[in-house]
C-alpha cells in the first residue's frame, strides 16, 4: 500500500504537469490497488482529494482516459463513493466522452456513469436531460460487433428506460430497430435475456410498440416460442415466457394491436389462436390474453364470434376446472367478457353455453377470478330471458350475497352487487325478486345505494323501485331493517347528489307507499319539504318528478 500513498501523493501534487508515462504509472498503481482491495483504496482515494483532479483528466485524446474512467468505474461500485464523483463534477465530462470513437474510453465511460447513477432515479434523470439516450443508441448501431459495448449499451437502457421520461427520448431514435436487430444475431441465452429485459419496460409505451411490431419483433418472438414450446430446459421455459409475454405487451397497444389483427385475417393473430389449444400453460395464458386483447372494439369482437373463438375459450376453461390453473381460468374469463361486450354477441354467446361454462367457476375462492366470473356474467345478461333464468339460480344468488360482503376485496364486491342489481333489473321477474329476498340479497342493494360511484347507486335505486313495485310485501322487513326511508331522505336532501339519483328516489318513495310500516316511516320524515324545493329543480325531469312526488305524499299524508 505504501505505493498508492506514493502515487497518490504524486497525483494531487503534480496531475497537471505529470509526463504522460508518470500519470499512467500512478493510475496502474490505483487499479491494482483497486482490483486488491476496492473498499480501503475507495476510501483512501476520497481522503486524499484526488476526485476533483479527475474531471481534468477526462479528456478525449488522453491515452490516459480510459484508465481513470476505469477507476472511477471501479471506485462507484462502493455505494458511499457515489456521491463524492457526483460532487467532484464527473458527471459532464463523463457524458461527453460518449462521443469519443475510443472504443475502451466508450466502454470505460459507460461503467463509470453506470456505477456513479446506480440506483438513482435522479441522477439517471440528470443523464437523460443531457441527452445521453440518442448518444446510446448511435453508439450500438456503430459498436455492435463489440460484445463488451453492447453489453453496456443494453445495461445503461435497462436502467434508464425504467424511467417515464425516457420513453419519449427513446420514442425518438431508432432503437426499435436496433434492438431487433441485435436481437436476430443472439443465439446465447443470456444475451437474448438481456434484451428481453430491455424491451419489455420500453413497450409499454404505445408509439414504441408500434415501432417494434414494424421493426419485425413479433416475427422474433413467435420464433423464440415455437423454439421452445417443447423445451424442458429452465431457459426454454424461461425464454417462452418471456417472449409469450411480451407479445401480449404489444398487444396492448391500439395501433399495434389492429396492424396484427389485420381484420382478423393476419398470421400473427392466427398464430396467437393456436396457442389456445396447446398443452403447455403459458401458452394457453398467453393466447387468452391475446384475444382479451384483440377484443378492444365491437368489430374485432364481433368478427371473432362469428369466427368460433368463444368455443376455442370454453374448451379451454373446460380443461381448468378441476384444480385448474388460476391465471389461465382469469384470462379465459377476461376474454369471454370482453367478447360480451357487443350487443350482437350476448345472444350468440348464451346459446353458445357461456353461461354455464363460467358458472363453473363459482366456487373458486380466488378474487381475481371471481371478479372476471361476474364481469362476464353481468355483460352477458341484458336479454330478460338469460337473467331470468340466472337470477333463479340459487346457488349463484347466495353466492353473489356472500361475495357482497367481501370486504378485502372491493372489486369483487362491487361487481357482485352491480350483478345482483342487474339481474332484477333486466329480468323485471317476480320470481327473481323473490330468490334475492329469501336469500338475504336485498340489505346489500340498499347499501349499494350508498355507493360513491352515481352509476352503481342508479343501478340499486332502479333495482330497488322494481322490488317495491312487484314484491313489496316479500321485501318489506329486509327494506326497513336495511334503514332504506332515512338513506333516501338523505339523498334527497344532499345536494351533491346527481339528478338521476334524486329522480329514483323520488320513484322510489311513491313505490313504498304501499307498505304500511314504510308509510309511517316515510311520514315521519320531513320529505314534503325535501321534495317541494325540489320542484323548483334545474333538470326538468326532476321538478316533474317532485311535482307528482309531492301530491303522492300530500294525498297519503
Amino acid at each position: 500500500m505504501d505505493n498508492l500513498s506514493d502515487a497518490l501523493k504524486k497525483l494531487k501534487i503534480t496531475a497537471i504537469d505529470i509526463s504522460e508515462d508518470s500519470l499512467e504509472g500512478c493510475l496502474d498503481c490505483l487499479l491494482q490497488a483497486l482490483a486488491q482491495n476496492n473498499m480501503e483504496t475507495s476510501e483512501k482515494l476520497q481522503g486524499s482529494g484526488i476526485l476533483q483532479l479527475f474531471a481534468s483528466l477526462l479528456t478525449p485524446h488522453s491515452p490516459c482516459t480510459a484508465k481513470v474512467a476505469n477507476i472511477i468505474a471501479e471506485v462507484a461500485k462502493n455505494e458511499f463513493m457515489r456521491l463524492p464523483c457526483v460532487e467532484a463534477g464527473l458527471i459532464p465530462p463523463l457524458v461527453q466522452l460518449l462521443n469519443c470513437k475510443d472504443q475502451e474510453v466508450l466502454l470505460q465511460t459507460g461503467r463509470a456513469l453506470g456505477n456513479i447513477c446506480y440506483d438513482s432515479h435522479s441522477l439517471q434523470a440528470q443523464l437523460i436531460n443531457m441527452g445521453v439516450i440518442p448518444t446510446l443508441v448511435k453508439l450500438l448501431g456503430v459498436h455492435c460487433q463489440n460484445s463488451a459495448l453492447t453489453e453496456m449499451c443494453l445495461v445503461a437502457f435497462g436502467n434508464l428506460a425504467e424511467l417515464e421520461s425516457s420513453k419519449e427520448q427513446f420514442a425518438h431514435t431508432n432503437i426499435a430497430e436496433e434492438l431487433v436487430k441485435l436481437f436476430k444475431k443472439q443465439g446465447e441465452h443470456d444475451k437474448k435475456e438481456m434484451i428481453f429485459e430491455v424491451l419489455a419496460p420500453l413497450a409499454e409505451n404505445d408509439v414504441i410498440k408500434l415501432q417494434l411490431v414494424d421493426a419485425g419483433l413479433v416475427e422474433c418472438l413467435l420464433e423464440v416460442v415455437q423454439q421452445t414450446v417443447d423445451g424442458e430446459r429452465e431457459e426454454d421455459i424461461a425464454e417462452l415466457k418471456t417472449a409469450s409475454d411480451l407479445m401480449v405487451l404489444l398487444l396492448l397497444g391500439d395501433e399495434s394491436m389492429q396492424k396484427l389483427f389485420e381484420g382478423g385475417k393476419g398470421s400473427v393473430f392466427q398464430r396467437v389462436l393456436s396457442w389456445v389449444p396447446s398443452n403447455n400453460h403459458q401458452l394457453q395464458l398467453a393466447g387468452a390474453l391475446a384475444i382479451a386483447n384483440f377484443a378492444r372494439n365491437d368489430g374485432n369482437c364481433i368478427h371473432m364470434v362469428d369466427n368460433g373463438i368463444v368455443q376455442k375459450l370454453m374448451e379451454l376453461l373446460d380443461r381448468h376446472v378441476e384444480d385448474g390453473n388460476v391465471t389461465v381460468q382469469h384470462a379465459a374469463l377476461s376474454a369471454l367478457r370482453n367478447l360480451a361486450i357487443p350487443v350482437v354477441n350476448k345472444a350468440k354467446m348464451l346459446s353458445a353455453g357461456v353461461a354455464e361454462a363460467v358458472l363453473k367457476f363459482l366456487k373458486s375462492e380466488m378474487p381475481p377470478v371471481q371478479f372476471k366470473l361476474l364481469g362476464t356474467l353481468r355483460m352477458l345478461i341484458d336479454a330478460q330471458e338469460a337473467a331470468e333464468q340466472l337470477g333463479k339460480n340459487v346457488k349463484l344468488v347466495q353466492r353473489l350475497v356472500e361475495w357482497c360482503e367481501a370486504k378485502d376485496h372491493a372489486g369483487v364486491m362491487g361487481e357482485s352487487n352491480r350483478l345482483l342489481s342487474a339481474l332484477i333489473r333486466h329480468s323485471k321477474s317476480k320470481d327473481v325478486i323473490k330468490t334475492i329476498v329469501e336469500n338475504g340479497g336485498v340489505k346489500h342493494l340498499v347499501t349499494m345505494a350508498t355507493s360513491e360511484h352515481v352509476i352503481m347507486q342508479n343501478e340499486a335505486l332502479v333495482a330497488l323501485a322494481l322490488i317495491a313495485a312487484l314484491e313489496l310485501v316479500t321485501a318489506e322487513k329486509d327494506l326497513e331493517n336495511a334503514k332504506l326511508v332515512q338513506i333516501l331522505h338523505r339523498l334527497l336532501a344532499d345536494e351533491r347528489s346527481a339528478p338521476e339519483i334524486k329522480y329514483n328516489s323520488m320513484v322510489l318513495i311513491c313505490a313504498l307507499m304501499g307498505s304500511e310500516s314504510l308509510h309511517k316511516e316515510v311520514q315521519s320524515l320531513a320529505f314534503l319539504e325535501v321534495v317541494s324545493k325540489l320542484r323548483s329543480h334545474e333538470n326538468k325531469t326532476v321538478a316533474q318528478q317532485a311535482s307528482l312526488t309531492e301530491q303522492r305524499l300530500t294525498v297519503d299524508s
